[in-house]
């Protein structure tokens, strides 16, 4: 019989017996079960002698054992009356939330399915750390979405720290063994996009942006952004040029990338510098975000005294220059398959035609 099949919230199991009883019954009498119905649910009565304290024990767990979502706390209580002693065995189910396993031996609570009520929330929480701490579970992952956002003050008093954030939820997790939490950390890395963009008349599409820092201020500049989520580095340089400057490119290559820390909130940053080829000339400003684009040769645009005095983006324009002069190769996109998901992924490398002649990249 399971318990989880009962709509009560809780359980009371009372046992009653005087000593003369207890051996003149055998043992199916001395332990007996009984069921009725009341407001708050479903009463278990077992009823035997001190000695069977075990016994009922053993006999309460097969009842809980089973649930998912039910989680079993017992009690005794013994007295001595005229008639002998009596004990009564209390055994209180509580609500363990909906959840299923992880991989990894944790626990993954079902966010659609959660109380609203913070009060039954709390109850609930509680009771379910206590179960999966039994069951030998390690981490708890907890995701609130933001109209159940009055149920983060209760997890955080539970022991709950928080992961991540996402316009929609919070993630709280919750490490049960003792030593260092083994839960993967929030994303670490940020990735920006920046298009190199050339035409046939060896002029680079560059752009003044309306918000920047002082030091860059009047500074001609290559199309940059950020790639959005699931989407590709080649496909998110070619977007973010599309929504700046209006010009339609194709990827040929990720000529060079940069990695820095402690950028935008403190977190690591990647940078890919694409190399694209222009479909298009006429320019449409993005009027949120760009002041001015246009098109700029390049001798000009390496000359800017910001280009020059800078080393990082010194060197940048001189691998660009060597990707044109065909004696640099960057890296193009591969689609491979692995078996280990079974996914479609973009691998970067870089190939050289050597039946070529000249000096030729498969970017070409």
């Amino acid at each position: 019989m399971e318990l989880k099949s009962f709509s009560s919230s809780e359980v009371a199991v009372l046992a009653r017996s005087s000593s003369d009883s207890q051996n003149a019954f055998s043992f199916r009498h001395k332990l007996g079960v009984r069921f009725s119905n009341s407001r708050r649910g479903l009463i278990v009565g077992t009823y035997g002698g001190p000695e069977n304290h075990d016994v009922a024990n053993k006999a309460i767990t097969s009842l809980a054992g089973g649930a998912n979502n039910v989680a079993a706390e017992t009690s005794f209580h013994s007295s001595s009356g005229l008639n002998g002693s009596t004990w009564s065995l209390f055994t209180r189910n509580l609500r363990v939330l909906e959840a299923f396993d992880d991989e990894y031996g944790g626990v993954v609570i079902d966010p659609d399915r959660l109380p609203t009520n913070p009060a039954v929330f709390a109850r609930a929480l509680h009771s379910s750390l206590s179960h999966w701490k039994k069951m030998g579970k390690k981490g708890i992952w907890l995701k609130l979405p933001i109209e159940k956002s009055d149920l983060v003050p209760v997890s955080v008093k539970e022991g709950f720290q928080y992961h991540h954030a996402e316009p929609g939820y919070v993630m709280l997790t919750y490490w049960i063994p003792e030593g260092p939490c083994m839960l993967p950390a929030n994303a670490s890395h940020l990735v920006g996009v920046g298009g190199f963009v050339i035409n046939e008349n060896n002029e680079v599409l560059v752009v003044q942006e309306k918000h920047c820092s002082p030091e860059i201020h009047g500074l001609w500049k290559i199309p940059t952004g950020f790639i959005l989520e699931a989407e590709e580095i080649y496909t998110g340089a070619i977007r973010e040029v599309k929504e700046e400057t209006g010009i339609d490119t194709e990827f040929i290559e990720v000529i060079a990338f940069r990695h820095a820390h402690n950028v935008a909130f403190d977190k690591s940053d990647l940078f890919f510098i694409c190399m694209l080829r222009a479909l298009s000339s006429k320019i449409d400003v993005d009027d949120h975000e760009i002041e001015a684009a246009k098109w700029m040769p390049l001798v000009d645009f390496v000359k800017q005294p910001l280009i020059q005095e800078d080393s990082m983006f010194k060197k940048i324009i001189d691998i660009f220059v060597a990707r044109l002069g065909k004696r640099y190769c960057g890296l193009s996109t591969h689609q491979v398959v692995s078996k280990f998901d079974g996914r479609v992924s973009s691998l970067y490398y870089n190939v050289i035609d050597n039946n070529d002649e000249d000096f030729n990249c498969v970017g070409d």
